[in-house]
C-alpha cells in the first residue's frame, strides 16, 4: 500500500498551517458579496454561490454551466442558503436560472471580489526589494467566440483578403513579485478603429500598486510617457531601453561610474517631439532625472536600462533578471487555465470569466505559496500546473463545507502539494525562440504520386 501523504503531527507545523488556513479563507470569503449585490431571499443562486461556480468552471475550463450546477448539487457548500430545495435535493438541474444568474452578476462584483483576492495576497508577502513591492508588467493577447457583440468591440485581425472572425482582446497584466498575484488586468482592442496600445492600457494597473512601488517592464514600455505616468503615480521605475532609444539619451547623459562589463550615466530624459505629438498632454516642462545602465549578460549580450532608482546595476541587473518570471505566470493564465478559449457570447460576461480566471489564478499561487513554505524552497520552485491539479483535484469540491472537513481538506491537500516540485536542474536556459513556418507554397503542397518509389 502506498504511505498516506499528509503533513506529519508537529506543533510548529500545525501554527503554521492554521495560519495558511486562515489566510486561505480571508481570501476566499465570499459571503461579504452577497451584501454588495444582495439577491431575493429565496433564491438558491446567490452572488456567493454564483462566483463560487464561475471559480469552479474557470479552474476546470472544459466544465459546462450543467457541470458547474450538478457539483454545486454533489459539494452542497456552506454558502448555499438554507432553502427547502436543497436540503430536500430536489433542485433542478436545468441550467437556466444558473445562466440567468450568471447574467444578472453585476462585473463590478467580480472585479471586486478580484481585486480582494489579489490585494489579500500581496499584503500578506513580504516585500521583494528594499522593503519595497515590485510589479511586473506585460501584454498578450486572447482571442474570443466569433459573436457579432465581441467582434464589435475587439474586432479580428485582417490582412489583404478581409478580415478574419476571431475576435482579438489584448491584455496588460501586473503581476507582484514577491506573492506571484495578478492584479486586475486592462482590457483592450488589439485592431479596429478603437485599438490601443499596451502603453495605453496601464493607468488601472498603476492605481492598484501601493505607493512607493516599483514597476518593472521590457523595452516595449521603456519610452518617457508611460515612465512619466508612473512617476506621477508615486511610484519608481526600472524599463528595458531599446539600443536605440539608450543611443539618443546616452548622448545628453554624464557618465558617473563603470566597471569592466558595465556603465552607469545620469540622464535629465525629456519627450522626444515625436512623443510630444502622440501625447499632447504631456506638460511643458515634463522631464524626469533618471540613471541609464549598461551591462552584457553571461552570454555577452548587452542590457539597456532607465530607471528612477539609485541603486547599484549589479542589484538592478539582478532583479530585473527575475522579469522573466512574468512570461511565465501568463503561460499559466493563458495555457494551464485556458484563458485563451473563454467562449463567453457577450462583453459582459468575457469580463466576468476573465476576472474570476485571476481569481483561479490567484488561489493556485496562494496555495503554492503555502505548500513552498513548508519545504522550504521558492514559491517559483513549485509547478504551477501540478499544484493547479492538486488544488482542483483536492481542494474545489470541499470549498466551504464544514469548517473541520474544509480544515482536514486543506490539510491532506498541502501535504500532496509539498510533492509538486519542479526538478532541479542548474544552468539550464530556455531562451525564447521562433521557429518559422515553411512557405504556403510548399505548406500544402500535396506529394506527387511516386515520390515514394522514388525516393528509396
Amino acid at each position: 500500500m502506498c504511505a498516506k501523504r499528509t503533513i506529519p503531527a508537529d506543533p510548529q507545523l500545525d501554527q503554521e498551517f492554521d495560519k495558511a488556513f486562515e489566510q486561505i479563507q480571508e481570501l476566499v470569503d465570499l459571503s461579504q458579496a452577497d451584501a454588495l449585490f444582495p439577491t431575493h431571499p429565496n433564491a438558491v443562486y446567490t452572488t456567493s454561490v454564483v462566483l463560487w461556480m464561475l471559480v469552479y468552471q474557470r479552474m476546470n475550463p472544459d466544465a459546462s454551466l450543467e457541470a458547474a450546477v450538478k457539483k454545486l448539487l454533489d459539494s452542497k457548500p456552506e454558502l448555499l442558503p438554507d432553502n427547502k430545495r436543497v436540503s430536500e435535493g430536489t433542485l433542478s438541474l436545468n441550467t437556466g436560472a444558473y445562466s440567468r444568474a450568471r447574467t444578472r452578476l453585476p462585473c463590478s462584483v467580480a472585479e471586486w471580489f478580484a481585486r480582494q483576492v489579489s490585494q489579500s495576497m500581496i499584503e500578506a508577502s513580504p516585500a521583494s526589494f528594499q522593503d519595497r513591492r515590485v510589479f511586473m508588467i506585460d501584454g498578450t493577447t486572447i482571442t474570443l467566440a466569433p459573436e457579432a457583440e465581441l467582434q464589435k468591440v475587439y474586432p479580428p485581425a485582417s490582412n489583404q483578403y478581409g478580415e478574419g472572425v476571431w475576435p482579438v482582446a489584448l491584455l496588460v497584466v501586473a503581476h507582484e513579485l514577491s506573492s506571484g498575484a495578478a492584479l486586475v488586468p486592462e482590457v483592450g482592442a488589439m485592431y479596429g478603429p478603437e485599438a490601443v496600445s499596451e502603453t495605453a492600457l496601464i493607468d488601472n494597473c498603476l492605481t492598484q500598486m501601493p505607493p512607493d512601488s516599483i514597476v518593472m517592464a521590457d523595452a516595449g514600455y521603456g519610452i518617457f510617457s508611460v515612465a512619466h505616468k508612473v512617476q506621477q503615480a508615486d511610484l519608481s521605475f526600472l524599463f528595458r531601453l531599446s539600443k536605440q532609444r539608450f543611443d539618443r539619451l546616452r548622448k545628453t547623459a554624464t557618465l558617473v561610474d563603470e566597471g569592466a562589463n558595465w556603465k552607469t550615466w545620469s540622464c535629465q530624459w525629456q519627450p522626444s517631439p515625436s512623443e510630444r505629438k502622440k501625447h499632447p498632454d504631456l506638460p511643458a516642462d515634463a522631464v524626469l532625472s533618471v540613471q541609464l545602465h549598461e551591462f552584457e549578460t553571461e552570454e555577452g549580450k548587452p542590457i539597456y536600462l532607465v530607471t528612477s532608482l539609485d541603486e547599484s546595476v549589479e542589484m538592478l541587473s539582478d532583479l530585473y533578471a527575475r522579469r522573466t518570471d512574468v512570461e511565465t505566470d501568463i503561460r499559466n493564465i493563458k495555457v494551464v487555465l485556458d484563458t485563451e478559449n473563454i467562449r463567453a457570447r457577450s462583453v459582459e460576461m468575457f469580463h466576468k470569466e476573465l476576472l474570476t480566471s485571476m481569481v483561479s489564478y490567484n488561489l493556485v499561487v496562494q496555495f503554492r505559496r503555502q505548500a513552498a513554505e513548508l519545504v522550504k524552497v521558492p514559491p517559483r520552485r513549485m509547478s504551477f500546473k501540478r499544484t493547479w491539479t492538486t488544488y482542483r483535484q483536492f481542494l474545489l469540491s470541499s470549498m466551504y463545507t464544514t469548517a473541520a472537513d474544509w480544515r482536514e481538506r486543506y490539510r491532506f491537500a498541502l501535504g500532496i502539494a509539498m510533492q509538486d516540485k519542479l526538478p532541479n536542474r542548474p544552468g539550464r536556459k530556455y531562451p525564447r525562440e521562433a521557429y518559422r513556418r515553411r512557405t504556403k507554397s510548399t505548406h500544402f503542397k500535396k506529394r506527387e504520386k511516386g515520390s515514394d518509389a522514388s525516393e528509396k
